[in-house]
């Protein structure tokens, strides 16, 4: 058996970490001291293993959930449903991946219509194009002389 403290220690997490797991019911101390403290054995220790390879590949506390519940009874299930968890998994990293590049695809819209030169925001066509909504537009540039110096403008 080993306290808390050894158990974060094995596996590079914090105590609120694993606390949080407890709250969220993924995992539970399997005794507790005569003091009290929490006393996992190597069967937790696995466990919190097997939630951290979880997450770590992207999966969400409920579906951990989901995959601990087949975990624990393993003979209910079949490889198909474990298949389908990941097949799921993998869509979903899909729609992110997709909405991130429209993200990126609008940034960089924004970021080509702007001149970035040194005059006020209060011209700047990124902030014209989130105030209203529309796609933005390039800034024209034009040139002014004053006091001798060029000066670009947005």
């Amino acid at each position: 058996m080993m306290k808390i403290g050894e158990l974060v220690k094995r596996h590079g997490v914090s105590v609120d970490t694993l606390r949080f797991y407890e709250k969220q019911q993924l995992l539970n101390p399997s005794a507790r001291s005569e003091a009290g403290y929490r006393l996992y054995n190597e069967s937790d220790s696995k466990r919190l293993a097997f939630i951290l390879r979880a997450k770590s590949v992207g999966f969400s506390l409920q579906q951990i959930r989901e995959l601990l519940q087949i975990e624990d009874n393993k003979s209910e299930w079949q490889c198909a449903d474990v298949k389908d968890k990941v097949q799921q998994k993998m869509q979903e990293i899909q729609q992110q991946m997709a909405e991130l590049n429209r993200f990126h695809q609008a940034l960089q819209q924004l970021d080509e219509a702007c001149c970035g030169g040194p005059l006020s925001a209060t011209e700047c066509s990124i902030l014209t194009a989130l105030e209203q909504g529309q796609p933005a537009r390039t800034e024209q540039h034009h040139h002014e002389r004053t006091n001798n110096k060029e000066q670009i403008a947005c």
